[in-house]
């Protein structure tokens, strides 16, 4: 299955493929560069195909966890100051896609929108500290009912020239569910309370809609933090 914002480029290049394996069965006589060509231009279909492809997932929907919004792994976990919405002190978990990565953003967790923006800007690498604030992006607000408010960014990177976000203000989302698309390498930046419990690691590989981001802390009967 693939993404719905990948069927024109995908249809594009299979037609454009179609015409370089016509072509060069026709007019290139040297046998070697004739199957080159024809392999370069197979090899570039399977790379489309492989980018944009949409892995069917079931989130196991709860409101005690936040869920990866997208597949990759986790470069950032860290207090910070969240400046555009907040202005305060929140916790970051930043999780990088590299273009083999499946780049399908879903929503990491149930509740209502509440802000919805695009930025334009800049396309410094998806890893670099200011691409976060500088880079062109979206940021989405979510109300939870455990979490209370958080925030998730859809960062473009170096080779990544266009995010859709589906995310409209006011409107019910359901953990898991398609939220957007990032083309070609990128990030995406969680800004969570800071009394949640983040239960992933730096450099962990995490699948989107499955792999559990931050918990509500819980306490046992007598006092004790309980995951």
């Amino acid at each position: 299955m693939f993404h719905r914002e990948g069927q024109k480029i995908i249809l594009t290049t299979f037609f454009i493929v179609c015409a370089i394996i016509l072509v060069s069965q026709f007019y290139v006589d040297i046998m070697w560069l004739r199957w080159g060509l024809q392999l370069l231009a197979v090899v570039l279909l399977i790379l489309i195909l492989q980018f944009f492809r949409n892995p069917t997932r079931r989130a196991a929907k709860t409101f005690d966890e936040i869920l990866a919004p997208v597949d990759g792994k986790v470069v950032v976990i860290e207090e910070v100051e969240e400046t555009e919405y907040f202005n305060d002190r929140r916790r970051q978990v930043s999780i990088f896609m590299s273009p083999t990565n499946v780049h399908v953003t879903r929503y990491p967790a149930s509740g209502s929108v509440k802000f919805s923006k695009y930025h334009p800007g800049k396309y410094l690498v998806a890893w670099h500290p200011k691409s976060s604030t500088e880079n062109e992006r979206t940021t989405v607000v979510i109300r939870t009912p455990k979490f209370g408010d958080i925030l998730y960014r859809q960062i473009a990177g170096a080779l990544a020239r266009r995010i859709v976000n589906y995310a409209e203000i006011g409107e019910s989302v359901q953990q898991g569910e398609d939220a957007g698309f990032i083309k070609f390498g990128s990030r995406v930046d969680l800004f969570l309370p800071l009394d949640c419990a983040v239960t992933v690691k730096l450099n962990q590989k995490v699948v989107g809609a499955k792999t559990c981001i931050a918990a509500v802390v819980k306490k046992d009967e007598e006092g004790e933090i309980a995951y």
